[in-house]
């Protein structure tokens, strides 16, 4: 029987777009670190699809860049919610969240690690602030897995 890491992270952003690829950064870098019982996805945005991703796990993290987010990142729970983009083509978490409720029941705990960022423009790269926000989130979360992966 083939078992799902009990820990599903996705990454959200657009790597052509400067600091929207924080989310897409951090998974590269979370991927060469080969952490055990973590699964890592990305994509450009939350499509419904990942609901099925979301079953049988233990918890689920969604990593996405912020212009909101309080410097240098900010790791907050997030609820099933059917908000307004639960009708666009783009969900929010809540929303992917308040799917797999409606199909399956209670969603596994998740939460979102925004990672302030401050360019967003076609074309750029990631800016310094993003750069070194980036690294101060891939710390932060290295060590939150390994506590939870050992837990």
């Amino acid at each position: 029987m083939n078992t799902l890491p009990p820990i599903l992270i996705i990454g959200i952003g657009n790597p052509s777009r400067g600091d929207d690829a924080l989310g897409p950064m951090l998974i590269e870098r979370l991927e060469a670190l080969q952490i055990p019982d973590v699964e890592l996805l990305t994509d450009f945005q939350l499509q419904v699809e990942f609901v099925l991703d979301l079953q049988g796990r233990q918890q689920v993290i969604f990593i996405d860049a912020s212009l909101n987010a309080a410097p240098p990142f900010e790791f907050t729970p997030v609820a099933a919610e059917e908000d307004s983009s639960y009708t666009s083509h783009a969900l929010s978490p809540g929303a992917v969240l308040h799917a797999y409720q409606q199909l399956y029941g209670p969603p596994p705990p998740a939460y979102v690690l925004a990672i302030r960022g401050t360019a967003f423009e076609l074309g750029e790269g990631l800016s310094e602030v993003a750069t070194a926000n980036l690294d101060a989130a891939l710390g932060w979360l290295c060590k939150k897995l390994m506590v939870t992966a050992a837990d």
